[in-house]
């Protein structure tokens, strides 16, 4: 009896194990993560200054207070800067300073941060910064990285990593903070009328994007520039009565539509919309001319500094300190808190084309999940 119920439910056994092995031989493989790769200053540079003979730093307390490890990081930030957030937006985990050690193996296919803070557009912006990461320097560092992801890879995968991933530049506000408006009689300023020197920059980046889509960047953020006359730094310097600076503020409102549409042009050129521009100044305005409505205090002072507005010299152990950050939109004379940045990062997430044109970064994952 045992035998013939052995013999007739065999087959039914063998059948149900192809079955399990069919199921799990066809199941699709979990989507791997989409890589992320930032350029440019050190509104988005990680850490890779720390590892050069700058100036241009924030490896000393208090930057880092309030990161998951209260150490600084690099990051010119009380905690995490934009790229961390995006890449929190996007359900990843942060890339890594390309100059860190432990950017090898796995975490190479996280992408790479090859920002260096105190560069601009142009290669004489931050030269009293000594040595820093220039962004075609940058770039060469990225074909590098490219060959070091082949080279673990292949090179076809590596080139479909390459062209699937998002990319963000930030650029522009050294070329006016610590290259026109540095000195009163700058050689930039000297060269140039500030029309005529933001239709020079915006002539110089489009060669830089140009080159981004050469490298294989095919889903690239741009931000524009911040309100420049409105941190705290020139405020210290050169405001009246705490007003944002106007001459800073001029170049910031010639600068940044001629990008959108030199952004635009290149689009139309690519036939792809390769480049999604990002509005920084609109962004920003908002919380500095209405702190309040965000939960902010103040829009004027910083947190960490010196002088009037806090805006004197850099965060560094010997600074005022603010016991609360979340109060206060800039963290330094120059960057903004981790919290006005995760304001940053919703808008640039889900934000209006007025903020982000031609579209968000949740309809660009949307649209490139289907592909």
């Amino acid at each position: 009896m045992a035998t013939t119920l052995l013999t007739i439910s065999s087959p039914r056994v063998l059948m149900l194990t192809l079955t399990i092995v069919l199921v799990v031989t066809v199941a699709p493989k979990a989507k791997a993560a989409r890589a992320f790769f930032v350029f440019g200053d050190s509104l988005v540079d990680s850490g890779n200054n720390n590892y050069l003979a700058t100036t241009a730093s924030a490896n000393f307390p208090p930057h880092g207070i309030d990161y998951p490890t209260h150490q600084p990081t690099g990051r010119f930030s009380n905690g995490f800067n934009l790229p961390d957030l995006i890449s929190e937006q996007m359900g990843a985990e942060s890339a890594l300073p390309y100059l860190s050690p432990q950017l090898t193996g796995q975490k190479l296919l996280v992408g790479a941060n090859f920002a260096s803070a105190g560069i601009g557009i142009l290669n004489d912006t931050g030269i009293q910064f000594l040595n820093i990461i220039r962004i075609f320097r940058q770039f060469q560092l990225f074909q590098q990285y490219q060959l070091r992801l082949s080279a673990q890879v292949g090179r076809a995968q590596a080139k479909r990593l390459v062209n699937d991933a998002l990319v963000l530049i930030t650029l522009g506000g050294n070329d006016f903070v610590n290259n026109y408006f540095l000195t009163p009689f700058s050689p930039r300023s000297r060269q140039f009328s500030i029309p005529d020197y933001c239709r020079y920059l915006i002539s110089e980046y489009r060669k830089i994007l140009r080159r981004l889509y050469k490298l294989g960047a095919r889903r690239v953020l741009v931000t524009g520039t911040g309100p420049l006359g409105c941190v705290p730094a020139e405020l210290a310097m050169r405001s009246r009565n705490g007003e944002c600076v106007p001459a800073l503020q001029q170049a910031a409102g010639i600068f940044n539509p001629g990008l959108a549409q030199m952004i635009q042009q290149l689009n139309s050129e690519l036939g792809s919309n390769v480049f999604v521009s990002a509005n920084a100044y609109n962004m920003n305005m908002n919380f500095i001319t209405n702190p309040q409505a965000y939960g902010f205090v103040t829009s004027k002072v910083a947190c960490c500094g010196l002088g009037p507005y806090n805006g004197l010299g850099t965060c560094n152990p010997l600074s005022n300190l603010c016991s609360n950050r979340n109060i206060y939109v800039f963290w330094d004379p120059f960057h903004p808190t981790e919290r006005a940045n995760r304001i940053i990062a919703q808008q640039i997430m889900t934000g209006s084309t007025e903020y982000m044109n031609p579209m968000n970064l949740s309809t660009i994952m949307a649209m490139d999940s289907k592909n």
